[in-house]
């Protein structure tokens, strides 16, 4: 059904209209921060503005959260398809990548060209890592369709942040077994973001690469071709850093690094806060329960939903992982954290504060029963004792 061809979809169409449609245009400030740096320091004679990514994300971003506020309004759910179907959602996050490339380019001709220090030179790496974090995010948006340049579109993406492996352990690893000890990317009750960050790491990639691996194995192929899907992504990784070189000098190649791990960090970083302590339970047939609203960390924080196309509506991801993000829906049971997931990244870089913002609320969320949780194996005894639970 759409709108061209129900009457009565036409005239609910008028009754209801996307609030955020042409707000999620200021997703693509992001992209442009490179620039927005370039431009600051030419102004100021500033070297702090090349730090202009961490300083949008992390502190402007958290404070229009808090002056705009929380949106939990849900599209029709009989306008959902009408909704999925109109392709200038699709365009808004398509237009990231050329600019993410661009800005890119520019960052590696500043690098060789431009007056700077070496500390200037890591916050502008910082700067261009904050858009391949954010990059990794419309990568997730686009990797999870079933049209094939989207999925395409999606590993071109991931290859600034050389994590394309993401691609595949995401989807078909990490939807599967999202809030439970077995999944590498959901974080665990008492385990700080630093302990968190290797762990999932090297889990994903390891999960990514078998996967794979299994999936060749079925068609009697091994694993090392193109066909392997991350293979090929990590291969546009290689070319992408080979051409910049060639073309900049082999003095960028430090700061692409820096740049990719800053990137894939912010990732995890948002991954450790999604699932934090939330666990599937068992059923008795030995299998887990299926994902529902309570097993993901949600948020309403308009801001922080604009720039990252309604990924703190995480839960309804999780029960349709198709669906678009201008149709994602807020479920009223799912547990919410206290601001949108800027604030929040900022929170879990500091685990002391991490612990008094979170803890309470994820034993409030088993009502008091911390056995429920995703206990972190590794203090497992020392949580059970203070929470009164016996080991």
């Amino acid at each position: 059904m759409t709108a061209s061809t129900s009457r009565g979809q036409e005239a609910e169409e008028v009754t209801w209209r996307d609030g955020k449609r042409y707000a999620w245009l200021l997703g693509l400030i992001i992209p442009t921060a490179p620039f927005i740096a370039w431009g600051l320091v030419s102004a100021t004679g500033l070297g702090l503005f090349w730090w202009a990514g961490p300083i949008l994300v992390f502190l402007l971003i958290p404070l229009i959260d808090v002056v705009v506020g929380t949106d939990a309004e849900n599209p029709p759910d009989d306008l959902i398809d009408w909704l999925e179907r109109d392709r200038y959602y699709r365009w808004v996050t398509y237009l990231y990548l050329p600019i993410q490339y661009v800005s890119l380019a520019v960052a590696c001709w500043l690098w060789t060209t431009h007056p700077m220090s070496v500390a200037d030179k890591i916050g502008l790496a910082v700067t261009v890592g904050i858009v391949a974090g954010i990059g990794i995010n419309t990568a997730h948006e686009l990797g999870h369709k079933k049209d094939e340049l989207e999925r395409w579109l999606s590993k071109i993406a991931l290859a600034q942040s050389a994590y394309g492996h993401f691609f595949i352990e995401h989807n078909r690893g990490h939807h599967v077994r999202v809030a439970t000890p077995e999944d590498p990317a959901s974080s665990r009750f008492g385990e700080t973001f630093w302990g968190f960050l290797p762990r999932s790491v090297s889990g994903s990639l390891k999960s990514g690469w078998s996967l794979e691996k299994a999936r060749l194995a079925r068609s009697n192929k091994g694993p090392w071709s193109l066909r392997n899907d991350v293979v090929n992504a990590w291969a546009m990784t290689l070319v992408l850093f080979a051409a910049l070189v060639a073309v900049f000098g082999v003095s960028v190649l430090p700061y692409l690094v820096v740049q990719a791990v800053f990137g894939f960090s912010l990732l995890e970083a948002v991954n450790y806060l999604e699932h934090y302590g939330l666990r599937r339970q068992k059923e008795p047939s030995g299998r887990y329960e299926r994902p529902a609203p309570r097993h993901s960390w949600n948020s309403n924080n308009v801001c922080t939903n604009v720039f990252l196309y309604h990924l703190q509506r995480h839960s309804d991801h999780h029960a349709n992982p198709t669906r678009r993000y201008q149709a994602l829906r807020h479920f009223e049971q799912a547990p919410q954290l206290p601001a949108g997931y800027a604030s929040m990244i900022v929170c879990a870089y500091f685990p002391p504060v991490w612990r008094k913002v979170m803890d309470k609320r994820v034993l409030a969320h088993y009502g008091g029963d911390v056995t429920l949780a995703n206990v972190n194996p590794r203090n497992r005894g020392r949580i059970l004792a203070r929470y009164g639970q016996a080991a």
